[in-house]
């Protein structure tokens, strides 16, 4: 039984939910946030929390429950405080810079690689193997690091590649005469 679900979402001063059917729609001082709701849930608000309870007893109904607590709880905490991805570029010459609001990394390969950002995101090079995406929603913010790490991933032999901050990558013992 999930225990998630039953959790209230607290929603902060200057944050405004509004309920529409099944779309949550969650503006705050960062932006808007919506998202559709499972039919098998229903989303009520009382006072300054949102609730959530299962309309039947079946087991999509019961994994739904704590995955719409938990996307409604992101969406309120991205438009108070925002998400952060930060990814490290390890490997001689790898480097990263905004060209205005896209950004350009030397990856070793024979070509520089620029990614634009999507609607949403936008990137920032605290240092020059330091990127820090950032934005109101999760799961892009998320995405956008993974795609940007798919892009040269780190390898196991002397661990060169993008990596996201705190990673540690598992090394492989090389060659022995």
């Amino acid at each position: 039984m999930s225990r998630i679900g039953k959790k209230a979402v607290a929603v902060p001063n200057g944050v405004t939910v509004t309920i529409d059917g099944q779309t949550v729609t969650v503006r705050g001082p960062k932006g808007q946030l919506a998202w559709t709701v499972a039919e098998e849930i229903e989303v009520r608000q009382e006072g300054a929390e949102i609730l959530l309870a299962k309309r039947q007893e079946t087991t999509r109904a019961q994994a739904m429950w704590g995955l719409s607590r938990t996307l409604v709880a992101n969406m309120v905490q991205g438009v108070t405080q925002g998400y952060e991805q930060t990814l490290e570029l390890v490997g001689v010459g790898y480097r990263a810079a905004m060209k205005g609001q896209a950004l350009s990394m030397q990856l070793g390969f024979s070509h520089d690689v620029d990614i634009k950002p999507p609607e949403g995101i936008t990137f920032a090079t605290p240092k020059q193997t330091e990127i820090k995406i950032s934005g109101i929603d999760k799961q892009l913010v998320g995405e956008t690091a993974a795609r940007i790490r798919r892009i040269r991933p780190p390898e196991p032999y002397k661990g060169k590649g993008v990596r996201y901050a705190g990673e540690s990558v598992r090394r492989k013992e090389g060659k022995k005469k």
